[in-house]
This record gives C-alpha cells, sequence and structure tokens, in this order.
C-alpha cells in the first residue's frame, strides 16, 4: 500500500482581501432555501451569502481576446470566495424554480452552444432544460453535426459559434481541445468534461453535499475506485476549500501526481491517496464511486474488473463508514460492478438528488460566467 498524506491547519486564503470570509463555521456554508430578492425595477438584488474579493477570478489561458470575460474551465481557476458564492447563488435559484416561480429569465434571448463529443444524458438535460428555465435558447452539435479539430478546426469553430452564441459549453475527450476552444471563443466557455476533469460535476457534488451534510469545509470524502478525471476535479477543489478528501484505488490507476501536488501544496485540505478502501472510508461522511472503465476505455472493461476486486462500493464497505455516511455516485452506474443495488437505493444514498444538482449548479456557473 502507498500512501500520500498532507494534513495542515486550515488557514486563509492569501488572494483575499477579506479574512474574515475564510473563517465561515458549518452553519454558515448550510444553504437553506430563500426566495431570491427583487427590487422594484424587477432586476434580482445581491444575494446576502457572498464573499467579496477584489481580484478578479483569472482563467488558465492567459493570452485571448476577451481577457475582460470569465470561462468555466477548472474549478482551482477560482478563488474560494467566488466558488462559494456560486454555490449559494445554486441554492438560490434551485429554491426559485422548486417554488414554481417561473418569472426569474435573466437567459432571455441569449444561446448556448453545446458541443458533444462524448455523448451524456445528464450534461445534454441538465445544461438545455437549465439554460431554457431561466429564459435561454440552447442548441445541441453532437458528434455528427461538428467534428472539432477533424472537419473544423477547433480555433475556426470557436470563433464561428461566438459570432452565433453567448456562451459555449464542450463536453470532449481531450483536455487540450477545450483550453484551444476557450482561446480563441469570444464569448464564455464551459466546460461539461474533458479526460482530465469534470468541474461542472463537482460543483453539482459540492451542492448536494451541503444540502444533505449541512457544510462543504471540513468534511471527508471518500472516493474509491479510478483516479480518473472526477478525482482530479475533487483534488482542485480542495487546493481551494479546506476538506478531508481521500482516494482509494488500486496500485497503477492513481490519479494524475501532478494534480496531487497541486492540492498537497496548498496547504489548504487533507489530502490522501490510499490502496486500502477499508481503511479509507472509515468516519467518512461521503463515500463516491464512479465506473471503472469510463468511455473511452470500455476495451480494458474485463481486465479493469479484475484489478478493480476489493473496490466495489458494497454495503459491508459502507456499514464500515458509519451510519451517517451518505453515497454517491456521478452516474451512469453499473449496478453490481462497482457499486451494489443495494447501495445506490440505500436511504442514505443520495445519487438522484446529486444528478439534479448537475443543473442548478450549472445554472449558477453561468449566471456567474454572465456576471448576473
Amino acid at each position: 500500500m502507498s500512501t500520500i498524506s498532507c494534513n495542515p491547519s486550515l488557514r486563509s486564503d492569501p488572494s483575499s482581501t477579506s479574512s474574515n470570509v475564510f473563517r465561515r463555521s458549518s452553519s454558515d456554508l448550510s444553504f437553506a432555501p430563500r426566495s431570491l430578492p427583487v427590487n422594484s425595477g424587477g432586476t434580482r438584488r445581491r444575494i446576502s451569502c457572498q464573499a467579496i474579493s477584489s481580484a478578479a477570478p483569472t482563467t488558465s489561458v492567459q493570452d485571448k481576446e476577451k481577457a475582460s470575460l470569465k470561462d468555466f474551465l477548472h474549478i482551482s481557476d477560482f478563488d474560494r470566495a467566488t466558488i462559494l458564492k456560486i454555490l449559494d447563488r445554486a441554492a438560490e435559484v434551485k429554491a426559485l424554480l422548486k417554488s414554481g416561480d417561473r418569472t426569474f429569465l435573466p437567459f432571455k434571448g441569449k444561446t448556448l452552444a453545446m458541443i458533444f463529443t462524448k455523448p451524456s444524458m445528464r450534461t445534454r438535460v441538465s445544461f438545455e432544460t437549465g439554460f431554457f428555465l431561466l429564459g435561454g435558447h440552447a442548441i445541441y452539435l453532437g458528434p455528427d453535426d461538428i467534428q472539432m479539430g477533424k472537419r473544423e478546426e477547433t480555433r475556426d469553430v470557436a470563433r464561428v459559434l461566438s459570432g452565433y452564441n453567448d456562451i459555449i459549453m464542450a463536453r470532449v475527450f481531450a483536455h487540450q481541445d477545450i483550453l484551444d476552444l476557450a482561446k480563441y471563443a469570444t464569448v464564455p466557455v464551459v466546460n461539461g468534461l474533458t479526460d482530465y476533469n469534470h468541474p461542472c460535476q463537482i460543483m453539482a457534488d459540492a451542492l448536494t453535499i451541503i444540502e444533505h451534510v449541512g457544510h462543504l469545509e471540513g468534511t471527508k470524502v471518500v472516493y474509491v475506485g479510478d483516479g480518473n478525471n472526477i478525482v482530479h476535479s475533487w483534488l482542485l477543489l480542495a487546493s481551494i476549500v479546506p476538506f478531508h478528501f481521500v482516494c482509494a484505488c488500486p496500485e497503477g490507476f492513481e490519479p494524475d501526481k501532478a494534480t496531487v501536488e497541486k492540492a498537497r501544496n496548498a496547504g489548504i485540505s487533507t489530502i490522501e491517496i490510499t490502496n486500502d478502501p477499508k481503511e479509507a472510508v472509515k468516519q467518512a461522511d461521503v463515500v463516491y464511486s464512479d465506473v471503472w472503465a469510463s468511455m473511452g476505455q470500455k476495451e480494458e472493461a474485463t481486465y479493469r474488473k479484475q484489478r478493480f476486486q476489493g473496490f466495489q462500493v458494497d454495503e459491508a464497505l459502507m456499514k464500515i463508514a458509519g451510519p451517517k455516511a451518505y453515497f454517491m455516485h456521478c452516474l451512469p452506474a453499473e449496478r453490481g460492478v462497482e457499486v451494489t443495488d443495494g447501495v445506490i437505493e440505500a436511504p442514505n444514498s443520495i445519487v438522484f438528488p446529486q444528478a439534479e444538482n448537475r443543473m442548478h449548479a450549472q445554472n449558477a456557473v453561468m449566471l456567474h460566467l454572465f456576471g448576473l
């Protein structure tokens, strides 16, 4: 067993001009549903739970023409205050939609181009429905509609779509594709998934943890399975928000070393990489799983099933985690492989609220990118 461990004391982010915003208690991060305040002119007033930083978040591509705009490519491109503000906004807009109120239409007259080189039910429906519910129109561009980098160069696709649309979301294989798209687009670009990371999923996960555990900071999140793009995004979140993150994976399937080091060197969270799932899940607030063979790895499925023996999240593993531990999965799940049917259907499974929160978290991300 190999273990990487870092357990610093929590400290404030030096990039913020207001240190008190980083000393929130658990109750401060518990987002109770509140209606969105509206002034007499019909515009939404600033929400009450937000942290202000004088420094604007930087994008990962510095040489782009749209220096004043922001993309959502990696969670760690933003500071802690901004991420918490987006999560707060997600909770408020979710509460508004749940109330049946359909008068909040900040995306009215706006269009979203959605590029898919990888198909996905949740990503498509959550973005398209969410954008529509807030007044906008989304356009699906599947593998048969657009072959970015093959039939047409990515830089050309970025410029053309920027002329038609107000924002672009892309779900692609190679991470470089999203970076190139953002470099040449003159409108905000949202990372709907790459082989490296999946920031929208982890924003939804963070929102779900806040709703059910009551807070994100200080929780123990244990991921059991392949050290994949989900793990990378958890590590990037851990580099700016303090919590205890453990990745329990078979030897040889650890996450990217540079990303682990980035999270450890930030000195914000406790980070562990281990090959022992039973030890890892002890006292967990959340046990998290994903498929062992992601899209593009299906030819390795049989081999991976052999290598991942002992890493299935079953009732016995959840018993070790304890009665208060929640189960999460980013879906789609292969029931009976990485997780048992009984665990997904158990009362402490929050898989489906987690899936719904994709829409609400993404809406909040896009509101932030639009400056709304």
